[in-house]
């Protein structure tokens, strides 16, 4: 498959660059992000400050193009996944979740008088190549990596047509974000700047399968976005066949690096866990989480499975209560995600973007993205 590039899109320009590419100072970049990025203008000519012919030039050699939303699919709790077909052909996912959830019944009372909100889960990567055995996303194989820019454009579709501010970005739909990680970098800053999508920092989460050298360059760099990391299993030889990553990244580098960050930041990594029944849901796979981690630099994210990928099963509600008690029983941070838009195939595992091109699973291309670092 020929490598797919894209026009050079106003959403995915930091102002520094916009001031490099086209001879201005970064007053005018901040000016020209703000038009795109912030207010959605693909009019040029309402911004001051900047002569007409560099605005002419702009406008001749960049594009502003909204994502194209083929789909939307709202579910009864309130999530919304979102279809998108970008110019190649290549389609993803996305997720607007609502905070608080507005699944009938749900108790929204330590919500009272506080503001409602969306959070965008975005995809990085149309497919993915790393086949993890409960996500569908795996079983598309990889298409290619996606743009700063239509990861941006991703949150600015949803956005443009929320009821209510969107205050939080997950980078948890389809795709590694670190095996795209320049990217996935730059939409992270682009959505967190103050004259972008003016998202706190904080407020957004990349989350990866364990892409070791990548963890640790995002450490060293010192970013305010937050780290997630799915785990799975604490064992390695049980963590495999779920997530074959482990052949490259072994658990014990991963979990020497996501301690490291943790550290370095002083705060906790969020360690994601899908439990999966009668797989790693039992009290001796809860006491292996809890030998491996340290209750001081991680917080556990208990998600249940959903979908038919892999022909998994969730947990019994007594086998998940006994071992959330053995969590709680060492000391272990851990909360339980609600898995909403289960209706729409929303859920966490469930994106797989309907109509998709099926893409290579070739795992060994994950030891060549994430080797030597530059």
């Amino acid at each position: 498959m020929e490598r797919y590039v894209a026009a050079v899109h106003r959403y995915g320009l930091l102002p520094d660059e916009i001031a490099e590419r086209f001879g201005i100072d970064v007053r005018g970049g901040r000016k020209l992000m703000a038009a795109a990025v912030q207010r959605g203008e693909t009019d040029l000519r309402g911004i001051r400050g900047v002569r007409r012919d560099v605005l002419e030039r702009i406008e001749r050699e960049t594009t502003a193009e909204p994502m194209r939303v083929a789909a939307r699919d709202r579910a009864p709790d309130g999530f919304v996944k979102y279809l998108f077909e970008l110019r190649d052909g290549a389609r993803i996912e996305s997720v607007r979740i609502p905070v608080p959830c507005e699944a009938p019944g749900a108790d929204t009372s330590a919500y009272a008088g506080k503001e409602k909100k969306y959070i965008v889960c975005v995809s990085s990567q149309a497919g993915c190549a790393l086949a993890c055995a409960f996500c569908a996303t795996g079983e598309l194989g990889f298409l290619r990596n996606l743009e700063a820019a239509e990861i941006v454009g991703q949150v600015l579709a949803v956005r443009a047509e929320a009821d209510r501010p969107v205050r939080g970005v997950v980078f948890m739909g389809m795709g590694e974000p670190f095996l795209n990680y320049d990217e996935v970098i730059r939409a992270a800053r682009i959505l967190s700047h103050p004259c972008g999508g003016s998202i706190d920092a904080r407020s957004i989460t990349i989350s990866t399968a364990g892409i070791v050298p990548q963890i640790r360059r995002f450490t060293a760099e010192g970013h305010k976005f937050r780290l997630a990391v799915s785990l799975t299993h604490a064992i390695p030889r049980k963590r495999l066949p779920l997530m074959p990553i482990e052949r490259v990244h072994p658990t014990l580098d991963l979990v020497a690096a996501l301690h490291d960050h943790a550290r370095a930041r002083r705060t906790r990594v969020l360690v994601e866990y899908v439990l999966l029944g009668g797989v790693n849901d039992g009290m001796d796979d809860a006491r292996a989480l809890t030998a491996l981690l340290d209750p001081r630099l991680v917080k556990i994210d208990l998600i249940d499975v959903n979908g038919a990928t892999g022909g998994f099963v969730r947990a019994t509600h007594a086998a998940r209560s006994a071992f959330l008690d053995v969590l709680a029983q060492a000391g272990m941070p851990f909360a339980i995600r609600y898995s909403g838009g289960q209706d729409v195939q929303a859920g966490c595992g469930q994106l797989a973007a309907s109509g998709s091109r099926r893409g290579a699973r070739m795992f060994q291309d994950v030891a060549a993205c994430s080797g030597p670092e530059s």
